[in-house]
């Protein structure tokens, strides 16, 4: 597979921001992106979806000095970008007035943009593609009491993505991405439990191995039979890290540019108070080199940098685009488009280990629904996982809800495990929290 090389995207947005200021723009900004992409999943040893898939983008928006105007296109013909700026100007003509419209400060643009080592194709056909992920299934399914199969799924893409502006702004990098995962089904005595497992990286040769997700998958499964649910309590409960993620997410979004100049966040003007205990820290590295979120520049073209978002408990930096910070008489934090690899330090402890300190409560390894209110911080979701008795995991359990109030819940972080999940944007390990009330039966 090939994408259009940065250098043609560049050209490509040279010339839309040329064409929207010979149209009256005031200023312009454009983003061009190309993709490619295959994608073969197997289920029951049968190929159940193979899907090769190419993709290419335009956005462009215009500024008649207050007045914005966006439109979007998919295609790069010159009479696709002649349509594509009339109608970013003429939108703009109909749009009211924003003082805080506009582009990033000139002075905060990307001067240099390095390799961050986002690009390794990996140059697998299809055939061997689909005998991978079949392989993976078949592992999976030999495993003990492994009854039934969702599949499992290989996927790779390969893009190229540019930005400019017109403060004489014009860069592209090239990345890619590529995925395996696993999903299968234990039965036993008549009740089933599905589970998975997935890995995604840069590099190909860095993902797990189709032996470890295929066998983890179902191992997660098994582990899910015979499940019970509990007596309403409050005990201690230990996220693990792939529920422990959207716990973090709920901060960032809560101390996230939009939510705070809307009013709609439960941690308003928190910059430079505790809302975590001390030993929390949450770092941005958003150059970091091969890391799957990495960007030299965010999507307004301004610099990107690491920053400390949380020291000591104690939150340090919001996370803001330009509109955000003109919005709250501050300055950009270099996130457009969001977060870029945030990683919770402060875990030395294992799983094994939390599990010890906690002695008896819940292990919590899947929240169900959406019950959180960014506004107020309540919290009440569904989950399942397992009953900790003597500092040991007992027995699985499900159909519980568990409720409290995330600045409490962030207040009373206990301990946080080092077994950090660096699947995803987000990286951070298990997070014990000292009580919450379990609803069960």
């Amino acid at each position: 597979m090939t994408t259009k090389t940065p250098q043609h995207l560049k050209e490509i947005v040279a010339d839309i921001l040329e064409r929207a200021q010979r149209s009256g723009a005031t200023a312009a900004e454009v983003s061009a992106s190309t993709s490619q992409n295959l994608s073969v999943a197997v289920r029951m040893g049968d190929i159940d979806t193979l899907e090769h898939g190419r993709d290419q983008g335009l956005c462009l928006t215009v500024y008649l000095g207050n007045r914005t105007g966006t439109a979007e296109a998919s295609g790069f013909a010159p009479a696709d970008i002649a349509k594509l700026v009339t109608e970013a100007i003429n939108i703009a003509k109909y749009t009211g007035e924003d003082s805080y419209a506009g582009l990033a400060d000139a002075t905060d643009m990307a001067v240099e943009i390095p390799d961050l080592q986002l690009y390794h194709p990996w140059t697998i056909d299809t055939a061997d593609a689909i005998e991978l992920v079949g392989e993976c299934e078949a592992i999976a399914r030999a495993e003990p009491l492994i009854v039934n199969s969702e599949g499992a799924q290989l996927s790779t893409t390969q893009s190229t993505y540019c930005y400019g502006n017109t403060h004489n702004f014009n860069a592209a990098y090239q990345g890619t991405r590529h995925s395996i995962s696993c999903s299968v089904v234990a039965g036993r005595n008549g009740a089933m439990q599905r589970d998975m497992w997935f890995d995604n990286r840069r590099n190909a040769q860095h993902l797990q191995s189709i032996e470890v997700i295929g066998r983890l998958a179902a191992q997660r499964a098994i582990q899910r039979l015979d499940a019970s649910k509990v007596h309403s309590c409050k005990v201690p409960v230990l996220f693990t890290p792939e529920t422990a993620i959207s716990l973090i997410g709920h901060f960032t979004s809560a101390i996230s540019g939009g939510a705070l100049y809307k009013g709609t966040s439960f941690l308003p003007d928190t910059l430079n108070t505790r809302v975590f205990p001390e030993f929390v820290q949450l770092v941005e590295q958003p150059r970091q080199p091969g890391g799957l979120y990495s960007a030299p520049f965010d999507d307004e073209g301004v610099a990107t940098r690491d920053q400390v978002i949380v020291a000591n408990g104690v939150v340090k930096n919001y996370i803001l685009d330009s509109y955000a910070a003109r919005r709250l008489a501050m300055q950009t934090t270099a996130n457009g488009g969001g977060l870029r690899n945030v990683t919770v330090d402060g875990g030395h402890q294992s799983f094994e280990g939390l599990v010890k300190e906690m002695n008896k409560g819940l292990v919590v390894t899947e929240l169900i629904g959406m019950g959180v209110n960014q506004i107020t911080g309540d919290y009440s979701r569904g989950a399942s996982g397992f009953w900790v008795e003597n500092g040991k995991i007992d027995h699985p359990v499900e159909e519980i809800t568990i409720a409290d109030n995330l600045r409490k819940m962030y207040a009373n972080i206990v301990a946080l495990g080092n077994d950090t999940d660096e699947r995803h944007n987000i990286r951070c390990g298990s997070i014990l929290i000292g009580e919450m009330a379990i609803s069960g039966i």
